[in-house]
């Protein structure tokens, strides 16, 4: 088994019995991390110099619907409502399988080089057996550290569904592809919920996915489509638990909330998507105070970045931009701010790896964990001089400063470039899938046609 020795570099191992270190070493021992402190000595181990860099953990993004990149920037000035009508009532019926893998396999590669060692793959276009057996092998191959989240066919996502899920092919997909829980890719379900399905559906989806031990996720809370109150809805049949992930979050109530932090739920927050697209404010706020602390995530790579850093510098602005507002109103200040860059780093690695089902693998840098490590070159103008290494990475950092990333002890990006990967050859192969995709629909791949938007007629929309 490889072992490494990272010397000499400063480390912020987001575990307070870790703590953060000025000079330290870092040793990994195969798949693990097996020690963090400073002055290790001498070891039998490949050597990486770290003066100069803040090594972390590696990024967990707990929510990116990574089959939609091959849409890149086409929903970009879309709203909420066109983006249902875009990429579900056009665009989805019509990706092939090869499209689901190139889309996965770029996209996951895209996120190792931003520094993302883990990503929730929340795939909700699985609209054959073929479509998602393709989306994990892209995970697979890749290299990353996932979660697939198999979701329905894109047609069993128009509102309100009373569309069975087809748990013949998830049970399908757990026995091919999943039989055990301990290998670098993980299952979980990905749910239309009460916002998109109807309760009867919802909790049939809800006990078999539980049947079959996996973990999850569902839309909570976003926009016109989550005033309906989730949550409550949820609760009324007793289906909340720990084992669930809600993503947005951003209309619901402060008992939903708290319902959420009494049941061990877990959270994933969008900031750039919700602020854009019309989802409602962050809901940081109402969630810690309730004591869940929330996760970050990219959500639809159709119409924002795929890095983590701008995710936390947006979400930590929109937190405290509402609450400087609302202060201002009153003619007070706010101190201290209740939200710090340290609690937005922890949003982004720890809780991301607790809203996976994976805070005993990954997440900070605890000696017994997988070694998923990012090194920040801090050489360069936007980080000079480190006078705070945690606000240098929340506030400054970008995917260039990324020297080095590992995914269980395995180098995947060094001195700033993926290895083993011939990006001019993944460049033509994405353009020929684009091509191909938007050809089929007749489209502008600028996303300059304005789908038709999709409303579908509720209470919720009438508020």
């Amino acid at each position: 088994m490889q072992r490494t020795v990272i010397r000499n570099a400063m480390i912020v191992s987001v575990d307070p019995k870790v703590g953060d270190f000025h000079d330290a070493d870092l040793l990994i021992d195969g798949t693990k991390i097996a020690e963090v402190r400073p002055n290790i000595g001498p070891v039998d181990a490949r050597e990486i110099d770290g003066r100069g860099m803040i090594v972390i953990p590696g990024f967990v993004d707990t929510h990116r619907h990574t089959w939609q990149c091959l849409l890149r920037n086409a929903a970009a000035d879309w709203t909420l409502a066109q983006y249902f009508g875009g990429v579900r009532g056009v665009m989805g019926e019509l990706y092939t399988p090869d499209d689901m893998y190139v889309a996965n396999y770029i996209g996951s590669l895209e996120a190792l080089d931003a520094g993302v060692t883990t990503l929730y793959d929340w795939s909700h276009n699985n609209n054959s057996p073929d479509h998602a057996d393709m989306a994990v092998k892209g995970l697979r191959d890749s290299g990353i550290r996932g979660v697939f989240g198999y979701g329905n066919a894109n047609r069993e996502w128009f509102p309100v569904s009373d569309m069975p899920s087809d748990f013949t092919d998830v049970a399908r997909v757990r026995r091919t592809h999943f039989n055990g829980d301990d290998g670098l890719l993980t299952m979980a379900f990905a749910a239309r919920g009460p916002q998109f399905a109807t309760l009867d559906v919802t909790e049939d989806d809800f006990r078999k996915a539980r049947e079959l031990g996996l973990r999850i996720t569902l839309h909570a809370g976003d926009g016109l489509w989550g005033l309906n109150h989730p949550v409550d809805q949820l609760n009324s049949r007793g289906l909340l638990a720990a084992d669930t992930t809600y993503v947005h979050c951003c209309t619901l109530s402060d008992a939903e909330f708290k319902l959420i932090a009494d049941t061990g739920g877990t959270a994933s927050l969008s900031a750039e998507v919700e602020l854009n697209m019309g989802h409602g404010n962050p809901a940081t706020l109402g969630l810690m105070k309730h004591g869940c602390r929330p996760s970050i995530s990219i959500d639809v790579c159709c119409s924002v970045g795929g890095d983590m850093f701008g995710q936390m510098r947006i979400l930590l602005a929109a937190t405290r931009g509402f609450l400087n507002a609302e202060a201002l109103e009153r003619h007070e200040l706010i101190d201290p701010l209740p939200l710090t860059t340290r609690d937005i780093l922890e949003f982004a690695t720890l809780q991301g790896a607790r809203a996976c089902g994976l805070e005993s693998r990954t997440g900070s840098l605890t000696p017994g964990k997988q070694a998923d490590i990012v090194m920040i070159d801090t050489h360069a103008l936007n980080m000079f001089p480190i006078n705070n290494p945690i606000g240098a990475v929340v506030n400054d950092a970008h995917t260039g400063n990324i020297d080095t990333v590992f995914v269980a002890g395995q180098i995947v990006k060094r001195h700033g470039k993926l290895v083993h990967v011939d990006v001019r050859s993944l460049y033509s192969k994405m353009e020929r899938a684009a091509d191909g995709l938007f050809g089929r629909a007749g489209v502008p791949r600028d996303g300059s046609w304005l789908p038709t938007p999709y409303v579908r007629g509720t209470d919720a929309e009438k508020h």
